[in-house]
């Protein structure tokens, strides 16, 4: 049966890097008989400029029925004075709550090639392997209310609610346990107990489902503002991080700098399984859309392409083709090709389409 897949590039050098993408599905359906389908929709501020909102209700209907839907990134500068409900940004989030992708992924491994990269000391970062699960449909991002009022003394308010019910917590839980049982069995989870209700009432859940349901993972529990300094000290400390939606945005970025460029990152979004098997989901990197670079040919298409080997993990269950194109990269970096993001002393400086290029050779060459 065919695969389908749909593309929703996005802005800015979203197009550029899910271009390689492209190339890599047609690499896998010729030599590996994946039989993926690609179909490409518009999100972000160049659905804005198409139809006047970030994703129109095709599209979305379009992601539910799709095996898995890749997202390249969106917003700019362009679209900083649209409306705040139909910014380029709503229409990832309306994405993530819509297909109901609760759960984020986002691994910061540090590739041997690339530990000098990093801005911390290489022996801190030397083997780096992190899993950051993100909760990614509640909490203060979809919280009600939320609002910006104008007081009667002449002044203004903005506030959002941070909300979370139990099940909400439970589910993302079950998620960081079982990543947990398939690596070092270790979960961290973060959260402001000591001045956050909610942070509170996120501990006493996890503490109560890690008694229940896991009592053979070990469960620690840090302080965001804590965790993040700890990232930046010891962070091979850290397994599996859980954390809430806010909080794991902060701290996903914070990690992903740790394996020297967002460029490198990539992430899944995962929904729960329907009664027939099937799972929502989403893969994009953690870069924005680099409106700087844009169109120059210059953006650094590993992390897409790492998000299409996390599809081929997660979703089409094909472990040893996500391995194979996981292992490509690191053949590509190992052989010296660069970015300009991660350029090192005495490396070959390759465009887009040039590191694409490198690594469905080293695809071919691995099954050769």
């Amino acid at each position: 049966m065919s695969r389908n897949i749909l593309i929703v590039a996005g802005d800015g050098i979203g197009p550029e890097v899910m271009g390689e993408v492209e190339r890599v599905i047609a690499w896998f359906n010729e030599n590996r008989g994946f039989d993926g389908v690609v179909e490409n929709e518009l999100v972000g501020g160049s659905c804005y400029d198409a139809h006047g909102v970030a994703v129109t209700d095709e599209t979305v209907e379009k992601a539910k029925a799709a095996d898995a839907v890749m997202l390249g990134a969106v917003g700019g500068p362009k679209w900083d004075d649209v409306p705040f409900e139909v910014r380029p940004e709503a229409g990832l989030l309306r994405l993530r709550k819509d297909l109901g992708l609760f759960a984020n992924l986002r691994p910061a491994i540090c590739f041997p090639a690339l530990a000098e990269a990093s801005s911390l000391k290489t022996e801190l970062v030397q083997g780096l392997d992190i899993m950051i699960v993100r909760e990614l449909t509640g909490g203060v991002y979809f919280g009600e209310p939320k609002g910006i009022d104008d007081l009667p003394n002449g002044e203004r308010r903005g506030y959002d609610m941070q909300v979370y019910d139990t099940h909400e917590i439970q589910r993302i839980g079950r998620v960081a346990f079982d990543l947990a049982k398939k690596r070092d069995n270790r979960v961290m989870s973060v959260e402001k107990r000591n001045v956050m209700q909610s942070g509170l009432f996120w501990y006493q859940e996890m503490v109560k489902l890690g008694a229940e349901e896991f009592p053979d993972v070990k469960l620690e529990h840090m302080l965001a503002d804590n965790c993040g300094m700890q990232l930046v000290k010891n962070p091979k400390q850290f397994d599996v991080i859980v954390t809430d939606n806010l909080f794991g945005d902060m701290l996903s970025d914070v990690a992903a700098m740790l394996t020297g460029s967002l460029g490198m990152l990539p992430s899944a979004s995962l929904g729960a399984k329907d009664e027939n098997g099937k799972a929502c989901a989403m893969y994009e990197p953690v870069h924005g859309s680099a409106p700087d670079i844009s169109g120059q040919g210059l953006a650094n298409p590993i992390a897409t392409v790492l998000s299409f080997a996390m599809a081929l993990r997660y979703t089409f269950d094909l472990g040893a083709d996500a391995d194979l194109l996981e292992g490509a990269v690191e053949d590509v970096l190992a052989d010296g090709y660069r970015t300009g993001d991660i350029m090192q002393p005495g490396k070959k400086q390759v465009g887009t389409v040039e590191m694409g290029d490198a690594i469905l050779t080293a695809l071919t060459k691995r099954t050769a």
